[in-house]
């Protein structure tokens, strides 16, 4: 079997840029944060990994298409999650600029 090509896409490694950077963040909150928005935050930025390479192993354009779409709604809750950890003071200025070219 070849090795997965969603690694090479851009798109994918950006993903996986993001999740990886919000999860060294979320593991140091203390466990109730971590319990509340930690895991929706975590999940929804693992989602959108997940997402561009499953639509990539599909091998067919409609359903690609279709877990792309999905891959983007996950990005949306993503970017949602961050805005609250920052308003909560859970992000700092700095951290969120970090993100942003990500995105």
């Amino acid at each position: 079997m070849n090795r997965p090509d969603f690694e090479n896409l851009e798109v994918y490694q950006l993903a996986e840029k993001l999740a990886n950077e919000i999860w060294y963040i979320v593991k140091d909150w203390d466990y109730f944060t971590k319990d509340t928005i930690g895991k929706q935050l975590v999940r929804a930025a693992d989602s959108v990994c997940a997402n561009i390479a499953e639509g990539r192993g599909r091998y067919n354009f409609q359903d690609n298409r279709r877990f792309v779409k999905i891959a983007r709604g996950f990005l949306y809750e993503t970017i949602s999650w961050l805005r609250l950890a920052y308003s909560r003071q859970l992000v700092t200025t700095e951290k969120v600029s970090r993100f942003k070219p990500i995105y």
